[in-house]
């Protein structure tokens, strides 16, 4: 990958999630940092298993809380994945460098987090009732947008 793409997880809670996350930085060159606490022990078997033998292909950072994460990581547009955010994750330009932060399986980003980034915030369009997509899988879709728009750097 030519541009630099940085994925974000706060808090993740499913080890199989963050494994196909895993997977899916392995696939297009993307970073992964994981902001503790962790549902999981890196090390877990069903973490590594969703990851395959991927895991040797991903740059992971991890970090003891948000503020060590924001304090590592000072440069660089954050676009914050929410259930509640008006711009569709497809309406917005991603410039190179930029973070791509989901949070909780659960309860998703925290409002701390939330109001930190207010005009960063993107979703996902789908029915009223509908409460979230899974986790990896709305990671995914965002992923692929950013590379659409970047043109695949590096991808064949």
């Amino acid at each position: 990958m030519t541009k630099k793409l940085n994925i974000v997880l706060v808090e993740p809670e499913i080890p199989p999630n963050t494994g196909n996350v895993a997977r899916l930085c392995a696939a297009v060159g993307a970073d992964l940092h994981l902001v503790k606490p962790l549902g999981f022990s890196i090390d877990d078997k069903h973490l590594k298993r969703a990851g395959l033998d991927y895991w040797h292909l991903v740059t992971v950072h991890v970090y003891e809380n948000f503020k060590d994460f924001e304090d590592k990581n000072p440069q660089g547009q954050r676009f914050l994945a929410t259930t509640k955010g008006r711009k569709f994750y497809s309406d917005v330009q991603y410039p190179e460098g930029c973070y791509l932060l989901f949070g909780r399986e659960t309860k998703g980003l925290a409002p701390e987090i939330l109001n930190a980034y207010p005009e960063s915030h993107i979703r996902l369009p789908m029915r009223q009732n509908a409460r979230s997509l899974n986790l990896s899988n709305s990671v995914a879709v965002v992923v692929y947008e950013v590379l659409r728009q970047w043109q695949f750097p590096g991808l064949v």
